[in-house]
C-alpha cells in the first residue's frame, strides 16, 4: 500500500527542487514515485519531473475517501501537455483505498462499484495508461466467491467504457498476505487477470515488498530467481507492465505491509540492483512509494533506484 502522500514535506517540492535548467538525467529504465496531487493532479508532473523521473503515480481522488474529485478540462489538458513536455510515461492511477471489489457486504460493494467507475473516467480524462487495484477483502465468504465478486464487479465498473479505445488497461496489484485478502499468491492474481481479461484489458502490477513480506525470496539470488520464475510462469513477466518498488519494514513472510526507503530495509539493495537490470523486466515501469521522513526522501529514492541501472 503506498504511505501517506499528503505530507506537508511533500507539497514543498516545488519549493525545494527548482525547476532543472535542462532535463534530468535518465537511465535505460522508466523509473518514477507516487507523488503528491497537492494544488492541482496536473502538478504531481512537474513535481515527479524536478524529482528526476520518467515515469509518475498518483491518486486521482482523495484515496481515503469516497466522494469524488472532479477534474476540469484545463486540469486534464495540462497534465497531458506537461506529460508530453516532459516524456513522463506512464502514468500510473492508483485506486481509492476503500475500494473493495471483493466485499461481501452489499452496501460496501455497490460503493466500491461506484468509486471504482470514477477512477477509470478519470484516468481516461488523464490520458492515464494504467490503474492499480487491489483486489481487496473477502471477509465473510470463500476465497472463491469473493474472486468472482471481484471479476463481476469489475466488468459492471468498466462497462461500455472505452478502455480498450483509449490504452488504458486495469492492474491487479499482488498484497502482503493478510487473512481474507485477495491476491497475495501469484496464482491468484494469474487467475483474476485471466477473468478479466475476457471483458477488459487487464494485467497485474507487482509489489516487491508485498511479494517479498507474502513469503517469496527476493533477497537471495536463488530465491530472486525462483521467484521470477513462478511469477513467469502463473502471470507472465510480459504481463507486468509496472512494478511498485518498496523495501520493506517486516521481516520475510510476516504479512506485515510496510514499506520502507530503498535499501534502508529488511531487503536492502541487491534484489532491486537484480530486478532493474534484469532484460525480463526492461519493458516495465519502476515506481517506488517509500516513506516521506524527511522533506527530500522522495528525490533520495529515486536517485538510489536510477543509480542502481547499469545502462
Amino acid at each position: 500500500m503506498p504511505r501517506s502522500i499528503q505530507k506537508g514535506s511533500e507539497k514543498d517540492i516545488l519549493k525545494l527542487i527548482p525547476a532543472p535548467a535542462a532535463p534530468p538525467a535518465r537511465t535505460s529504465r522508466r523509473i518514477g514515485i507516487h507523488t503528491s496531487t497537492a494544488g492541482g493532479v496536473e502538478l504531481a508532473v512537474e513535481r515527479a519531473y524536478r524529482l528526476g523521473c520518467s515515469a509518475v503515480q498518483v491518486f486521482s481522488s482523495s484515496p481515503r475517501m469516497w466522494k469524488p474529485y472532479d477534474l476540469s478540462a484545463e486540469q486534464c489538458d495540462a497534465m497531458r501537455r506537461l506529460r508530453a513536455d516532459y516524456d513522463l510515461k506512464p502514468l500510473v492511477i492508483h485506486a481509492n483505498y476503500l475500494i473493495n471489489v471483493a466485499a461481501n457486504n452489499a452496501e460496501i460493494l455497490v460503493k466500491s462499484i461506484a468509486a471504482f467507475r470514477a477512477e477509470v473516467e478519470r484516468a481516461l480524462q488523464l490520458g492515464a495508461e494504467y490503474v492499480v487495484l487491489h483486489p481487496g477483502s473477502f471477509h465473510g465468504g470463500t476465497r472463491d466467491e469473493g474472486r468472482a465478486r471481484a471479476v463481476e464487479a469489475l466488468e459492471r465498473a468498466t462497462d461500455k467504457l472505452p478502455l480498450a479505445a483509449q490504452s488504458l488497461s486495469i492492474l491487479i496489484e499482488n498484497t502482503a498476505g493478510a487473512e481474507f485478502s485477495l491476491g497475495s499468491g501469484f496464482e491468484q492474481v494469474a487467475e483474476l487477470v485471466t477473468l478479466l481479461r475476457k471483458a477488459i484489458p487487464a494485467a497485474a502490477c507487482i509489489d516487491t515488498c508485498h511479494t517479498f513480506v507474502s513469503g517469496y525470496d527476493l533477497v537471495s539470488a536463488e530465491g530472486y530467481e525462483e521467484t521470477l520464475r513462478k511469477l513467469d510462469a502463473t502471470i507472465g513477466l510480459a504481463n507486468v507492465p509496472v512494478w511498485h518498488c518498496n523495501d520493506a519494514k517486516a521481516t520475510f513472510g510476516s504479512k506485515l505491509d510496510r514499506h520502507q526507503h530503498i535499501g534502508k530495509g529488511t531487503m536492502g539493495l541487491e534484489p532491486f540492483r537484480r530486478l532493474l537490470n534484469d532484460a525480463r523486466t526492461a519493458h516495465a515501469a519502476f515506481i517506488a512509494e517509500t516513506p516521506i521522513d524527511e522533506p527530500l526522501d522522495d528525490l533520495h529514492n529515486v536517485e538510489a533506484l536510477k543509480s542502481l541501472v547499469r545502462g
